[in-house]
């Protein structure tokens, strides 16, 4: 039989940004020291950490310039990401909300999503090692918003295309120091538990309206 030509539209996608900070050494050994010594005068908040160190929300107010400047170009991404119904560009007034996360071995964060914003994001200061040791875990996860409707018939076979094989389950990305990430809040996520040995430090935050 020949070959038919299929029409193929990915309809309903997820966007998730990815952006690489240019000259982060500097940035990290900064927001390092500062989110390190913030931890060791305050006693963690607890919200979806499962162990390690989840700061207040306010770290806008001690997170000092090199927090604001991480902010900064979150806010820029997402501006550039988000346009009215008839698909023309707006300028949000954004409200932000941030706060640092520290795990040690065995701390990850359980799967959640955050009400009450639009984008939501995570920056990578310090990875652990994990980012080029798969056995150390403590990777982020997003689960497939459809649910697990497209593994529940026949779990062995996929949907050909860009993301067909994790299509029912998630995908995971492996944290580096001065990777940002943007992604819709109402996307389930999770962080798996840590096994290294060393501090995984992470910057989270939410843009709402």
């Amino acid at each position: 039989m020949a070959q038919i030509e299929i029409a193929v539209k990915g309809l309903f996608a997820t966007p998730v940004a990815a952006i690489e900070l240019p000259n982060s050494n500097e940035v990290n050994a900064d927001l390092s020291e500062i989110i390190l010594r913030r931890r060791a005068g305050t006693p963690s908040i607890q919200a979806s950490n499962a162990g390690g160190w989840h700061s207040d929300r306010n770290i806008l107010d001690w997170g000092g310039p090199r927090m604001a400047e991480i902010l900064a170009i979150a806010k820029s991404a997402a501006e550039q990401l988000t346009t009215d119904r008839n698909g023309k560009p707006v300028r949000p007034k954004w409200q932000v909300q941030a706060w640092a996360n520290v795990n040690g071995p065995g701390d990850g964060n359980i799967c959640h999503y955050h009400p009450g914003s639009l984008w939501s994001g995570t920056y990578y200061v310090a990875d652990g090692g994990c980012g080029a040791d798969p056995a150390l875990g403590g990777e982020f996860e997003m689960l497939d918003p459809r649910g697990p409707g497209p593994g529940m018939y026949a779990p062995g076979l996929r949907v050909g295309g860009e993301d067909g094989l994790s299509a029912g389950s998630g995908e995971m990305i492996r944290p580096r120091p001065g990777l940002l990430l943007l992604f819709p809040s109402w996307l389930f996520h999770q962080v798996r538990p840590y096994r290294g040995t060393r501090l995984r430090i992470s910057i989270a935050f939410n843009l709402g309206l």
